[in-house]
């Protein structure tokens, strides 16, 4: 028997506000959250900003553009979840979406390699491995495996000090770990609508935290430079990861 967890179930897609409002009184989501702009990551957020960074780099600057222009920032987090997240995963299979993560970790673990030991290039591993750390989190509330907590990402970043060696090598097992998460998700899977709160974009599905957490990590991993500081990324010649 799976634990008693909560269940969200989703509006229409024109009941936004509704739909927002609802959520908060069954989630017991915290009114008067700090706004986040888009294209801007920050790090207090659990990972909001780099989330909502998605939407620029994935649909265009010119759907960026339109976005900005909305009036609602909860129409923009709408726009960005639905469209850049849930409507892209539902497409996909739990294996679909296993295999991307797999082809994604093999590029993270490639500029990770070629990262330069550099405060901000452990940095950027340490919040890529807290963010997908905390993710895991919410997907085993979808497995039943836990209880639903709203706790925050930085409870499950690695210890600082890490050395990049050891941060190279907890990245490529925190990765693995969200495969078989999904490999799981393939054999168990909750009902299509069964929704898990993320603390800045709202209510997602387990295919929609897959796809976040690989967007998440390859987003953030662009940032990694190497000995020459160069973005390590741009070395690469085989084909952009799957998202």
């Amino acid at each position: 028997m799976r634990p008693r967890i909560p269940s969200f179930r989703r509006l229409p897609a024109g009941d936004a506000v509704k739909s927002d409002r609802a959520f908060r009184r069954r989630s017991r989501l915290v009114p008067g959250a700090a706004p986040t702009i888009p294209g801007m990551t920050n790090r207090k957020s659990s990972g909001v900003g780099t989330a909502v960074l998605v939407t620029v780099a994935t649909v265009g600057a010119a759907a960026g553009a339109a976005l900005l222009a909305r009036r609602r920032k909860g129409d923009i987090k709408e726009f960005v979840v639905a469209n850049v997240l849930e409507k892209p995963a539902g497409r996909s299979s739990f294996t679909d979406l296993g295999q991307n993560l797999e082809r994604g970790g093999t590029f993270l673990t490639g500029r990770a390699e070629r990262a330069a030991d550099t405060p901000e290039n452990r940095e950027v591993l340490a919040h890529i491995i807290g963010i997908e750390r905390w993710g895991q989190s919410r997907i085993q509330v979808a497995l039943g495996q836990r209880e639903f907590v709203r706790d925050e990402y930085r409870g499950y970043r690695p210890e600082g000090g890490a050395t990049l060696g050891q941060l190279r090598s907890l990245l490529s097992q925190t990765r693995a770990r969200t495969v078989d998460l999904a490999r799981q998700l393939h054999f168990n899977p909750p009902d299509d609508d069964f929704v898990v709160e993320h603390n800045g974009l709202g209510p997602l599905t387990a295919k929609g935290w897959l796809r976040y957490l690989n967007q998440h990590a390859d987003l953030e991993s662009r940032k990694l430079r190497g000995a020459g500081g160069t973005a390590v990324h741009e070395e690469e010649t085989q084909q952009a990861p799957a998202s």
